[in-house]
């Protein structure tokens, strides 16, 4: 894997990027959407293709976008096609839409669905993949990319361009790492947010109101992961740190050990990676 990029400015390559159009209007898609606004794109570069009609309100109160239900030649302007869409829809959709894609790049945000199987029904190597999180909504996502040897340098920068607006990104080699990526980054939030949810109702049954146990547990994964982020030592000095022998702390982590606490969720990652081959496998060309 590559350095992680910061976006830390809005780039002068976001202002150069080309018609997107985007097959699926979704809260990923409308991440990225409103990142690219933010950054300078003009919202009259944006095509959108959404089935569902809420959603397609959603993006036109949001963002002034008028979002057709279906694949139509408007698609024709577009140099890069963003695919937000659910792996089991995926196929359908590209069937629907590849006639009118022919002269883009192709990026897919969706979970599981190797570029063998997009480059078969696009009939296109030029194919991007990458796997964002819902941290993205807010401009803190965290993303890992991967490129078929077909895509050009220029073309890895407007993919760079348009991840840039949705928070961090890393390139990975081998689009096998993506399984991975999904199991860590991809479901990540759902693992903060499910401690979050514990720390919070062990607050309450300790006394703390749920506004209380609620904004501390958040400040504290805030601030830990911003200590994480600016340390050059590893989580586990940063943890020991904290942790004073016959202290509160190694009272806690102790009841977490013996519990099986890291064991179970090292298994459970596992489980999101093997869901993750297996959605390629069953949603697949």
């Amino acid at each position: 894997m590559t350095t992680t990029h910061t976006p830390d400015t809005p780039q002068a390559a976001h202002a150069s990027l080309p018609t997107i159009a985007f097959i699926g209007g979704g809260n990923m898609a409308s991440a990225i959407i409103g990142g690219l606004i933010r950054q300078g794109h003009p919202a009259s570069q944006i095509e959108v293709v959404e089935p569902y009609a809420p959603t397609r309100e959603a993006l036109l109160k949001n963002f002034g976008l008028t979002a057709q239900p279906e694949a139509c030649p408007a698609l024709q302007r577009a140099s890069i096609v963003v695919w937000a869409v659910k792996p089991q829809t995926f196929k359908d959709a590209a069937a629907q839409a590849q006639a009118h894609t022919q002269q883009a790049l192709h990026l897919s945000v969706a979970a599981g669905i190797r570029s063998d199987s997009i480059a078969q029904w696009l009939g296109t190597e030029r194919i991007v993949r990458t796997m964002p999180n819902t941290p993205a909504l807010v401009g803190k996502g965290m993303s890992a990319i991967y490129a078929r040897p077909a895509v050009t340098p220029a073309e890895r920068q407007s993919v760079e361009a348009i991840m840039d607006s949705t928070g961090e990104f890393l390139w990975v080699e081998s689009e096998t790492q993506l399984d991975a990526v999904t199991a860590l980054s991809g479901s990540g939030p759902a693992y903060v947010f499910y401690f979050l949810e514990a720390m919070t109702r062990a607050g309450v049954g300790m006394g703390l109101s749920d506004a209380q146990a609620h904004k501390l547990a958040v400040g504290t994964f805030v601030g830990a992961s911003e200590l994480a982020r600016r340390s050059d030592e590893p989580p586990a000095v940063l943890r020991e740190r904290v942790t004073s022998k016959g202290g509160t702390t190694y009272a806690a982590l102790q009841s977490m050990e013996a519990s099986g606490v890291s064991q179970a969720f090292e298994a459970a990652m596992r489980a999101a990676e093997k869901r993750a081959n297996e959605l390629g496998n069953e949603f697949g060309a």
